[in-house]
């Protein structure tokens, strides 16, 4: 069945500490956004040793409005783009009253309720920075932090990478030629439609941030240019008056026909070429998805205006490249996010052009006790899907799954690594991109097949000196 969450889903609330088993190995969990705190619920009911580290004061990552850290991306009018019946955590339904799409300040306070219900507050050590993760000489990990306490290193067996990739911005590489006189900010840096009043206005890109700042300047700036170079499909929140991703259908379908559900979405949503967008050279489905709402009502007014890719700069005018030109004194470069983690070596581990190859989105193959929670651009919401790497990586460490043969690992790898690049079109926006039914099916088949390793013999976590995680004589 498709993954929808009820009020009857809702789990007992933990109210006694759960005893710490230290003879599991000890872990570390970099910090506590979404994917963060589903790591560490994980790992704490699982009874396994951890610390998790979060270098702001708060927890709640992307979705807390000027977060502490300085890491989020929220703005004033953000809401989620996947209803909240299929982002919510499997056990923790969001509350009843929330409306079907619900604001980034009631996602916030669901993060809050969810880790209280649970009971693992005490476990995340706020105001803590980890600074550099490396190999430790037995085949561990050194996690350096800096810290109320001051700057020191402390050993683990393993580590839990949950930063986010929406945090820091990619800006336009080369430049465009010419000098601009106005401000420039990007995306990660748009706060409230305070910044657009009485400004002119262009916004650059696509996405759904795009296409959300474009509509609030539509309603503050002088004029509102939205700059596009490649084509979308932008379907509606809203299907006969249910939230349209709820329209889904079991993860062990294939992928073309969810591909097709996405391109009724796009076909009963209505085209955008009407009011000036190019017609995208891709199929509905071979992108990540863009909602709106409200922008095809406001490019009907005429309160925004499509415009190509740019040219160049005029001083304080931007030239496009059909050659028309606009005024501007305010650029809104909403263009991505580089995928970076600026405690690992380079060396060791790099994301170039946002991809990292990985063994279901989670495990590196050649870096035993390294996991990457959260780490995912799925058709659909992030959160179930980190809960769930975070219960496999959980049963992992505790012994009770089993990893297949690496040489089995590369080859599923490359084959998804294969279809994924027929679903979506070359670009680093979908390095990562996953179908949400799909992978939480295809996750729990493996996680099933690993148990029966393990009752077969097969060893689930190397120790500290144990490198026989890459050997494939390791397990039947």
């Amino acid at each position: 069945m498709p993954y929808l969450v009820k009020p009857e889903h809702l789990a007992p609330a933990v109210l006694d500490p759960i005893p710490v088993n230290d003879a599991l190995p000890r872990t570390a969990v970099i910090g506590a956004g979404s994917s963060g705190i589903t790591a560490a619920k994980a790992l704490y009911e699982a009874g396994i040793p951890f610390d998790c580290f979060e270098q702001g004061s708060a927890l709640g990552g992307n979705w807390l409005l000027d977060n502490p850290n300085g890491q989020s991306a929220c703005y004033e009018t953000l809401e989620i783009n996947t209803s909240g019946a299929r982002m919510a955590f499997s056990d923790f339904p969001m509350p009843a009253h929330y409306p079907p799409y619900p604001r980034h300040e009631q996602i916030y306070a669901y993060f809050e309720k969810y880790v209280d219900h649970f009971g693992f507050r005490h476990t995340i050590t706020f105001n803590t920075t980890v600074q550099d993760v490396s190999r430790d000489a037995d085949g561990g990990w050194l996690v350096r932090i800096k810290g109320p306490q001051g700057e020191h290193a402390q050993k683990y067996d393993a580590v839990l990478v949950a930063n986010g990739h929406h945090w820091d911005p990619r800006w336009p590489e080369p430049t465009y030629p010419g000098t601009f006189d106005g401000e420039q900010i990007h995306a990660h840096d748009y706060r409230s439609g305070d910044q657009l009043q009485g400004r002119d206005v262009v916004v650059v890109g696509a996405g759904n941030s795009a296409m959300d700042i474009a509509v609030e300047a539509s309603h503050r700036a002088n004029t509102v240019s939205l700059s596009i170079r490649r084509g979308q499909w932008v379907l509606r929140k809203f299907l006969l008056g249910k939230p349209s991703d709820q329209v889904a259908l079991p993860g062990w379908l294939p992928w073309w026909v969810t591909g097709v559900r996405l391109r009724i979405g796009a076909i009963t949503s209505g085209g955008l070429r009407k009011y000036g967008l190019p017609q995208p050279e891709h199929k509905p489905g071979q992108s990540h998805p863009v909602q709106s709402e409200e922008i095809r009502k406001r490019l009907a007014a005429g309160k925004v205006t499509v415009r190509p890719g740019i040219e160049r700069f005029d001083g304080d005018a931007v030239v496009f490249l059909d050659g028309t030109r606009t005024p501007a004194d305010l650029i809104v470069w909403a263009t991505g996010y580089k995928v970076t983690f600026p405690f690992l070596d380079p060396a060791l581990i790099a994301a170039s052009q946002n991809d990292l190859p990985l063994f279901k989105r989670t495990v590196h193959p050649d870096l035993p006790g390294l996991y990457f929670i959260g780490l995912v651009q799925p058709v659909g919401a992030v959160m179930p899907l980190a809960e769930a790497q975070s219960v496999w990586i959980a049963e992992t460490l505790a012994g009770r799954y089993a990893p297949p043969r690496v040489a089995e690992i590369r080859k599923q790898m490359a084959k998804d690594h294969e279809r994924n690049k027929r679903q979506f079109y070359a670009s680093p926006r979908h390095t990562m991109e996953v179908d949400f039914d799909h992978y939480l099916w295809d996750l729990d088949r493996e996680r099933r097949r690993g148990y029966q390793r393990v009752a077969n013999g097969a060893q689930a976590f190397p120790r500290h000196g144990d490198d026989r995680s890459n050997d494939d004589r390791s397990q039947p």
